[in-house]
């Protein structure tokens, strides 16, 4: 099986982009939708590019947190951030919003959630993908349909916390 390196996965919410960008752009509320991120830390209120927080995550009996900073936060349109562990680069996680609605009265967002991989060509890659086996119990190479299978989870959640309002 060839490693997956990038992975992305789409719903249709019901509401305005702003709305789901509100929603997902606030790293407190990752624990409502993620089904591994269980808590977030942060400092401070205003969530920007540069902003930093620390996500707090569980599979099964497995803990482990990653730090995290805010690379892209474009309201109704993108919000990314990497993700590193011990200085070294693991991921980037990104949202992006796409007005897809035929009618104004009936607001309709495509939300899209990536996930990049960023342990390759870099010195310490290796030593991340085994820091990331021992504390997740997930081997790099199945990483990508962990991944997919957890966007799904969290895209449903978000839709329908959306719509509920």
């Amino acid at each position: 099986m060839e490693r997956e390196w990038v992975v992305e996965e789409s719903v249709v919410v019901a509401a305005p982009a702003r709305d789901v960008y509100a929603a997902v752009a606030n790293p407190r509320r990752m624990g409502e939708w993620s089904p591994e991120v269980f808590a977030t830390w942060m400092r401070g209120r205003a969530v920007g590019p540069g902003t930093r927080f620390v996500g707090f995550n569980r599979i099964g009996w497995r803990v482990w947190f990653t730090t995290c900073q805010v690379s892209a936060a474009v309201p109704g349109e993108a919000f990314a951030f990497r993700v590193s562990s011990f200085g070294v680069p693991v991921a980037l996680w990104g949202y992006r919003f796409e007005d897809v609605s035929q009618d104004p009265s009936a607001p309709r967002t495509r939300l899209t959630e990536y996930w990049e991989d960023q342990r390759r060509d870099h010195r310490g890659a290796g030593f991340v993908s085994l820091l990331g086996r021992v504390f997740t119990g997930v081997p790099a190479e199945g990483r990508a349909e962990v991944n997919r299978k957890g966007m799904r989870a969290t895209l449903d959640r978000i839709r329908t916390a959306v719509e509920k309002g």
